[in-house]
């Protein structure tokens, strides 16, 4: 075999690593699935301003390392992705601590300890680049060693990973003092901080696997879809067969707004808005890889009146490679076996997010709208919810005058009211919503023969009242249950 050695320039690689794209508090992120893979308690994100030398340390209670098993993880790329893996670990290429790390500083340690027996091993890039090696130092140097005892003390279990160095602080003119710069720094503490709650909310919900802590405050989790709300929508989940494996997709449509009081609303907007959290929820061993977004699906972009529409896609590691999951863990690709499957589960979530939104406008419409539009009236009155027949209503109102004497009238106006008691208005003021409340006369689309001859006599009578063929035209057209089918008048 004739072949040529070709490795990589340690300064390129370097570079290389660095320039993934990672942000910062999805770095962090990265070392924190290190901690929970080493089934950590507690785990502890330190940010401490101090200019050009300000640094950001994690800390841990898990099990630590072995001084092979320290120099094997701080080794890039030490494994593939098809190595065999823990129940427990998120990691997949090998990679996730180096490249973490090196896009956000320039010196990294690693201290770890296990039966009290502690090791350390530091990558400064500055000594990779002057030397052209890895060279992995085993003394991090008096700083750097005593930031260690200040941070993890006697610690006998456990690892620290410190960044020093700081990407964008050292090697400028930041002073610790510069008061512009040090709330910038800990703005990004504060993105971090919302970003843990939603990356790692099924690590810390009750009973929580473990504790997360920013800054000295326990971190609370972001569920994107009110699973606990009592007015959430929970549509049926599916199991979608991916080889010898299954990925679980299970919809929600979330409260309407006046559903919510005003902290709950502002909490579930998530860190993207409404707007920008609906869709897909991408979900590898519980941790959270992709927080909404329409996985590039055609035809599905974010629009408002989708953004009650929120839906879990759960996949088990063994089908990483399959959705492409990246080293940041920060974008998926779906298969396309199941590009059909998750198009249609979007397309009913939308609709069901859309008319949900649409009816809730309808029950605001029903106390503060047109008094034409409604069979019914509902309201609540001293903590109780009043159901009152809409005696403004034409066929109503004929019957109460008398001109609506003709047994065909009388039965028209039963009709109506019975196809039209306001299940959906109950719901939105008393109890859970669900996605199988009736449909007037079978729902939207063209209407039926009986509800043209509803519709024909509530215009004939609004003829009666005065009204002109294109105005009641345009009443049946903007009411209930007419204003979801075709008929005649909107023709």
């Amino acid at each position: 075999m004739d072949f040529d050695v070709a490795a990589p320039d340690p300064a390129g690689m370097v570079a290389s690593l660095s320039s993934l794209g990672y942000s910062l508090p999805a770095a962090v992120a990265d070392l924190v699935d290190n901690s929970i893979s080493a089934e950590a308690r507690n785990i502890d994100v330190d940010f401490t301003w101090g200019g050009q030398n300000s640094w950001i340390a994690v800390t841990d209670d898990g099990r630590g390392m072995t001084q092979p098993e320290l120099v094997t993880a701080m080794t890039v790329a030490a494994r593939g992705p098809s190595a065999k893996r823990s129940a427990t670990d998120l990691g997949r290429f090998g990679v996730g601590l180096k490249t973490a790390s090196f896009s956000q500083c320039r010196k990294l340690t690693v201290a770890t300890a296990r039966d009290g027996v502690r090791h350390v091993r530091t990558w400064d890039l500055g000594v990779v680049e002057h030397y052209k090696e890895w060279r992995l130092l085993r003394d991090p140097g008096d700083t750097t060693t005593a930031l260690l005892h200040q941070i993890a003390g006697s610690m006998r279990h456990g690892t620290v990973v410190l960044w020093e160095q700081l990407s964008g602080y050292h090697n400028t003119d930041v002073t610790s003092s510069d008061e512009r710069t040090q709330a910038q720094f800990y703005a990004e503490a504060e993105r971090t901080e919302a970003h843990l709650s939603m990356v790692f909310a099924r690590f810390l919900q009750r009973p929580a696997r473990c504790r997360i802590r920013v800054r000295g405050s326990g971190l609370t989790p972001w569920d994107p879809f009110l699973s606990t709300h009592p007015s959430v929508q929970r549509i049926p989940w599916e199991p979608l067969p991916l080889g010898p494996v299954s990925v679980r997709v299970e919809p929600f449509v979330l409260p309407t707004p006046q559903r919510l009081s005003e902290a709950e609303y502002e909490s579930a907007a998530g860190p993207k808005g409404w707007l920008g959290q609906q869709g897909f929820y991408v979900y590898r061993r519980d941790r959270l890889i992709l927080p909404g977004g329409w996985l590039g699906i055609r035809g599905l972009r974010h629009e408002e009146k989708y953004n009650l529409a929120r839906i879990a896609v759960d996949i088990p590691a063994e089908a990483d490679a399959d959705w492409s999951v990246d080293v940041r863990k920060a974008s998926v690709v779906p298969p396309v076996s199941l590009r059909g499957h998750l198009a249609r589960i979007a397309r009913y979530t939308r609709d069901a997010a859309s008319r949900s939104a649409r009816q809730r406008g309808q029950v605001v419409s029903r106390a503060h709208g047109d008094p034409l539009r409604f069979a019914w009236n509902v309201k609540r009155h001293d903590g109780r919810i009043v159901l009152r027949i809409n005696r403004k209503h034409p066929l109503v109102k004929a019957a109460i005058d008398g001109q609506g004497s003709k047994a065909g009238d009388v039965r028209s106006m039963i009709r109506l009211l019975e196809e039209t008691v306001p299940v959906t208005a109950l719901r939105m003021l008393h109890e859970t919503d669900t996605v199988d409340d009736p449909e007037p006369f079978g729902g939207p689309g063209p209407a039926a023969p009986e509800t043209v001859d509803i519709a024909r006599r509530v215009y004939e009578v609004l003829l009666s009242y005065g009204h002109t063929p294109a105005d009641a035209r345009g009443v049946l057209s903007s009411m209930s249950p007419f204003d979801e089918q075709k008929g005649f008048w909107n023709s």
